[in-house]
């Protein structure tokens, strides 16, 4: 009955602008009675929605819900995950709300079709579902995002990752990392082995590509914030000691302006609080003592008449020396005979020096710099200058607790510092996190985002006997691809569509 008068409607979409506009709101209206011409129904929907007149296509994608019915919910997802292409910002909005609304009828539906883009679609689809996604699946209720969801949506995720770039990588983290069932301490485990496959973590490290590089360093950022007491880091930890430090003059990489060996020893002594049981403890202490004498000058020779032989003050790298320390002191408690037993007297006497000349030169600019800061307060705090010389005094301040218990007799390796470039009023929300109940779906607290890149500066403190740069100190922000450069690891499979990965 009727069928006749719905298939004049559905040849209304070959007619001027007044029968598609009329076509446009009456096919999906009377879409459910005529099953028998569902597909000729979408197929005419869908001709109006790539109609030339902007108003024809956002009235036919505005109705596009009304055909997700049964079978036909995952095509209509897939229609409408390729009409994120658009590059109209009111017919792009209609796309994501009619994606939302059909979401809340069928998640796994919607997810095949988004997912089926991802993985087969054209990269500028691929690229605005993947930020679909990661936008999009944090707004939904927890009614729509079931237990099965978002373990469809993991699944989905790991076939994806077995080819992506760098920008792609760090996304599809930001979904996973959302999801409510990956919160628990089993649910960051297997994220963090997620990060260390895609680090491949196995493979040779070479220094001079900058790709390998790179995809390190993004790997390990989007790994830190997963470790906690329970979550170890020791994998990354060891990689770092045995294949990174003893490369470290020879790191290579393509962003400007970065310090690629301090943004390494950051990395470094974020995961050393975190690090288990580890297989070659003593060799990889030893490789990270080693790498800290480099910057630990012995003090110049004086000559006869008590002036200086040399012609200049060794250099103090406080940035890196801070990074080393923290981590030697970290890896250090669990060997903590380290320096009295496994190192000759000699050695330990050397190193000594070391720490007296270092902390002779600390004391100075300490000073030197709470003089600077003396009285200040507010406003006069937040000049560009006196942020650069107060997070100076912290790493300044961290490295002189730390020599101080290195000095006890036996080394001791019990006090704690905030690393300089961590916030001070979240210091305790790891230890927090760590001493969540490992079922618990309760999803842990945000880390906070720490300073902008945009501050990123270098102290040079004041001259006087042991005046020095103070390690390119940078605050530079984990996480993110740098500048989203859209070229990346290399080598992750060859797409048929031509991507680099």
């Amino acid at each position: 009955q009727h069928k006749d008068a719905y298939q004049v409607i559905l040849d209304g979409v070959k007619g001027g602008a007044k029968e598609k506009r009329l076509a446009a709101q009456f096919i999906p209206k009377f879409f459910k009675h005529f099953p028998e011409l569902a597909d000729s129904a979408i197929n005419a929907q869908l001709d109006l929605c790539e109609d030339e007149d902007v108003s024809i296509r956002r009235q036919a994608i505005k109705e596009l819900p009304q055909f997700a019915t049964g079978d036909n919910l995952p095509r209509v997802a897939d229609i409408l995950t390729q009409l994120l292409q658009s590059d109209d910002s009111a017919e792009f909005n209609l796309v994501n709300n009619a994606l939302l609304s059909i979401f809340k009828m069928d998640a796994k539906g919607t997810l095949g079709g988004l997912f089926s883009q991802i993985l087969q679609g054209e990269d500028i689809v691929r690229e605005r579902a993947i930020k679909f996604l990661s936008t999009k699946l944090k707004t939904l209720p927890e009614e729509v995002m079931t237990k099965e969801v978002e373990e469809f949506i993991l699944t989905e995720s790991k076939k994806v990752l077995e080819d992506v770039t760098g920008e792609e990588f760090v996304l599809f983290m930001k979904i996973l990392s959302g999801l409510k069932s990956l919160q628990t301490v089993s649910g960051r485990q297997q994220l963090v082995e997620l990060v260390a496959e895609q680090a491949d973590l196995e493979q040779t490290f070479n220094p001079s590509d900058t790709d390998c590089v790179d995809r390190l360093l993004q790997c390990t950022r989007q790994a830190v914030p997963l470790f906690s007491k329970n979550v170890h880091s020791t994998k990354f930890v060891t990689y770092f000691c045995e294949h990174v430090l003893p490369n470290l003059s020879s790191l290579t990489t393509p962003v400007e302006g970065l310090d690629i060996q301090l943004e390494v020893l950051k990395l470094l002594a974020e995961m050393s609080s975190f690090c288990g049981d580890m297989e070659k403890l003593e060799s990889n202490l030893k490789k990270l003592f080693d790498k800290l004498l480099e910057y630990m000058p012995l003090p110049p020779e004086e000559a006869e008449n008590g002036e200086n032989a040399g012609s200049e003050e060794p250099k103090l790298q406080f940035s890196y020396v801070e990074c080393l320390l923290y981590s030697f002191h970290q890896l250090g408690r669990k060997l903590p005979d380290f320096l009295t037993a496994k190192l000759n007297a000699e050695k330990l006497k050397d190193f000594k020096i070391r720490l007296q000349y270092f902390a002779r030169g600390l004391q100075v600019y300490i000073r030197q710099l709470r003089l600077a800061l003396q009285g200040k307060t507010g406003e006069a705090l937040k000049t560009e200058e006196n942020k650069i010389k107060v997070v100076a005094l912290k790493i300044t301040n961290n490295i002189n607790v730390l020599i101080k218990d290195l000095f006890h007799i036996p080394p001791s390796y019990k006090s704690t510092v905030t690393l300089s470039w961590k916030p001070v009023q979240k210091a305790d929300a790891s230890q927090k996190r760590a001493s969540e109940d490992t079922t618990s779906s309760s999803p842990p607290k945000k880390a906070s985002a720490g300073p902008k890149r945009d501050a990123r500066q270098i102290y040079n403190p004041p001259s006087g006997k042991y005046s020095s740069n103070l390690g390119s100190f940078s605050y530079e922000q984990r996480g993110g691809f740098r500048g989203g450069r859209g070229r990346g690891w290399g080598g992750r499979g060859n797409r048929s569509r031509g991507r680099i990965y």
